[in-house]
């Protein structure tokens, strides 16, 4: 696969976890980005700031007619938008539809602006609940209409590619952690209670799991936009697998003090998924791709920058 040169990106989205790190990666690797923010986002204030950064504030569903900057070729367009992905608008079918509709304006507008590929962030919910690696290949059969509306996303937005001659790279992404991430997110939640000397409420934590960090998931998104295969989707996660309750014990030993943590706290729900961990050897093959930050590694850096901040 020859390498797309990638001097300007788009990405939608970009308050999260994820879209903080990619700017922070593409600041360092002098790519200038157009970061597309929700209008009033209280999250604006997160994004890394540089000369090569520029900040549009518009929702998604003012993309399918935003009028981008002309000062610039843009080669790449990383969709990280999405509204309703927590707690009941998972299930708002209202929402999710409106999801997919905005996924292909972001498609659209990546096309007006040259973009030469689409990079979306896709889930692991297009599977479902399975007891197994996942991988690309798997068998999808999303239980929410948040997983049916990604899995449909990407379906669609591939055709669409595909007709607008855009490369287009489906990322399935598992569960990302690092600084900027929200607040009542597991790692997030553990580490505030910790440091505040209180029991931390959790299940048993018995659950197969897969985190990767924020940095290492940045770098997977640019690689792919540079060298992924058109067409394919791949699986993000670190490649690696502990119990839920491993990743939390490190945290608490990391943090020490009095704060407990209360396994067995949270009953499993009815649709608790209990195995997740990604198969990723399609995106290292195709894009040379390797995970550099390991779980503990990650964690220290959170709390270093924790101590940092006044």
């Amino acid at each position: 696969m020859m390498k797309r040169e990638i001097q300007n990106v788009i990405i939608t989205g970009p308050t999260g976890v994820m879209g903080i790190a990619i700017i922070k990666m593409c600041i360092a690797r002098n790519i200038g980005v157009l970061a597309i923010c929700r209008k009033g986002s209280p999250r604006l204030s997160a994004l890394p700031k540089g000369k090569s950064v520029t900040i549009i504030e518009a929702d998604m569903d003012d993309y399918e007619y935003l009028k981008l900057p002309k000062d610039r070729k843009y080669d790449a367009c990383f969709h990280l938008a999405w509204e309703g992905t927590f707690g009941e608008k998972r299930n708002d079918m209202q929402v999710q539809v409106k999801n997919i509709q905005n996924t292909l304006h972001a498609l659209k507008l990546a096309y007006a602006a040259g973009c030469k590929v689409f990079v979306g962030a896709g889930s692991q919910a297009e599977y479902g609940r399975k007891n197994e690696r996942i991988t690309p290949l798997l068998s999808t059969n999303p239980e929410t209409g948040y997983g049916i509306a990604k899995l449909c996303a990407g379906y669609m937005t591939r055709l669409e590619s595909k007709k607008k001659g855009i490369d287009h790279i489906w990322m399935r992404v598992l569960s990302v952690f690092g600084p900027g991430d929200g607040e009542n997110t597991l790692i997030e939640s553990t580490i505030s209670k910790l440091i505040n000397q209180e029991r931390v409420p959790l299940t048993a934590g018995e659950q197969i799991w897969d985190y990767i960090y924020s940095s290492d998931a940045a770098e997977a998104f640019l690689l792919a936009a540079e060298y992924g295969v058109s067409g394919k989707v791949y699986c993000l996660g670190s490649g690696k697998a502990r119990q839920l309750k491993d990743y939390v014990k490190s945290i608490k030993n990391m943090i020490g003090g009095n704060g407990q943590l209360g396994f067995g706290d949270i009953p499993y729900s009815e649709n608790q998924v209990m195995c997740l961990y990604a198969d990723i050897s399609e995106l290292e093959k195709d894009t040379g791709f390797r995970t550099k930050v390991p779980f503990e590694e990650g964690i220290k850096e959170i709390l270093e920058l924790k101590r940092n901040i006044p």
